[in-house]
């Protein structure tokens, strides 16, 4: 095979294989701040209490978060709502 005919050949096979990289690449996943983003959004002051709760949000303990939001004055459908974001 001469080489101008083996250079797009080799060109082709990078795209490919930089593409499939690509695609299953993970996907980003939202944060803490994601959460106290959406209590923000509530008109809701973010304190302490709340970046304490999204952070458990974060690691996965929900009941935790949701509790903590409560207690920090947040309405329960958005501590839940904030608290699904959290891990994602």
């Amino acid at each position: 095979m001469r080489s101008s005919a083996r250079i797009p050949s080799i060109l082709a096979g990078l795209a490919l294989a930089v593409g499939g990289i690509v695609v299953t690449a993970p996907v980003a996943h939202a944060d803490i701040q994601a959460c106290e983003q959406h209590v923000g959004q509530q008109n809701a002051q973010v304190k302490d209490a709340v970046r304490q709760a999204c952070y458990e949000g974060q690691i996965g303990n929900q009941t935790s978060c949701t509790a903590s939001l409560d207690e920090a004055g947040i309405s329960k459908d958005v501590a839940a709502q904030a608290c699904q974001v959290a891990p994602k």
